[in-house]
């Protein structure tokens, strides 16, 4: 069986300060759970506890994770392996959780924030943390590739899923986490591609160099940590 389900993991409302606009804004919080014939992989685990000026800063609203994957009939007792696009304290709060399972992270990601000041250190480095530092594209499962997509972060990475099949159902689908932020961002961003390569005269504006690569896939679904919208192709 091949099924990816979007979990609920809450809320927080970023300052205006932060959006660049007169009134804050409610963002939400989502991890996925992807069953495969290996088994099931957990993209992202929620929010961590944060300090006292952080949670006055963003007011978080916590769905417990045990309470989401139950929606989904499962437990965290039955994930095979956990992949965090990467460690701020609103990707990995769940992370406590699963003492020994493997983590999949980019080393680089998981070096910055073991450096302080970056995110909840106790979120990081938990008794019985299990990572896989990768360095790069990686396939985790057949059909299940880590793709680098820096930009949020340094060491952000997504994580490419093949649906067997072809249609809506079928194909590829990318779970960008926080590659960008919206479902239109990234949309602007293929469009500024597609601008550059077809030779549309400059000024054009910038896009990410790693969508070079997600477009070699061509991901029918691209899916977010902070927005419901979904991006698909016009063709």
């Amino acid at each position: 069986m091949h099924v990816i389900r979007r979990l609920d993991l809450g809320y927080f409302v970023r300052p205006a300060s932060e959006v660049g606009g007169p009134e804050p804004r409610v963002e939400p919080v989502l991890a996925y759970l992807v069953r495969r014939p290996e088994g099931l992989l957990l993209f992202d685990t929620g929010i961590g506890g944060g300090e006292p000026e952080t949670e006055a800063h963003y007011r978080p609203v916590r769905r417990p994770l045990p309470e989401a994957l139950a929606t989904a009939g499962v437990s965290v007792s039955d994930i095979d392996l956990v992949v965090n696009c990467h460690l701020h304290f609103d990707h990995c709060g769940g992370n406590p959780l699963f003492a020994g399972t493997p983590v999949l992270v980019q080393a680089g990601e998981l070096a910055t924030a073991r450096g302080g000041g970056y995110t909840i250190d106790a979120l990081v480095d938990f008794p019985g943390a299990h990572y896989r530092e990768l360095d790069g594209e990686t396939e985790v499962w057949p059909g299940v590739r880590v793709l680098p997509t820096p930009g949020h972060t340094g060491g952000h990475q997504s994580l490419l899923v093949d649906r067997p099949g072809s249609g809506p159902s079928g194909g590829p689908v990318l779970l960008a986490g926080q590659a960008y932020d919206f479902a239109s961002e990234y949309g602007q961003a293929v469009l500024a591609r597609r601008a550059a390569r077809e030779g549309v005269a400059a000024p054009l504006p910038g896009y990410r160099a790693w969508l070079d690569r997600v477009a070699e896939y061509g991901p029918r679904r691209v899916l977010f940590a902070h927005d419901h919208a979904v991006w698909e192709p016009t063709e």
